[in-house]
């Protein structure tokens, strides 16, 4: 396993998204989920901007769209939201 490289925060991070799953459950989109991390973080006074733009640059050129990062925790650590029923290990 590689190591981690923010691991206290990291670990702070994956705390607060258990205890959205562990009250919420499955069933939700995903924006109900965020809102829900979104109260955690403020309640927890960990920094974070969510919805945050990036440009992208590809081989020199700035691409037409966009990339929007769910959340940017602690100005480091990118979290991207999935709501799913299921988990599937099966490779296509």
């Amino acid at each position: 396993m590689n190591k981690i490289i923010y691991k206290e925060e990291s670990y702070q991070i994956i705390g607060k998204c258990f205890e959205v799953h562990n009250n919420l459950g499955a069933g939700f989109l995903e924006i109900v989920y965020k809102d829900a991390l979104e109260y955690e973080f403020q309640k927890n006074g960990i920094s974070y901007e969510r919805e945050k733009e990036y440009t992208v640059n590809y081989k020199g050129k700035i691409l037409s769209h966009k990339f929007y990062a769910d959340f940017v925790i602690f100005d480091k650590i990118i979290l991207e939201v999935k709501a799913v029923s299921d988990i599937n290990d099966s490779v296509d």
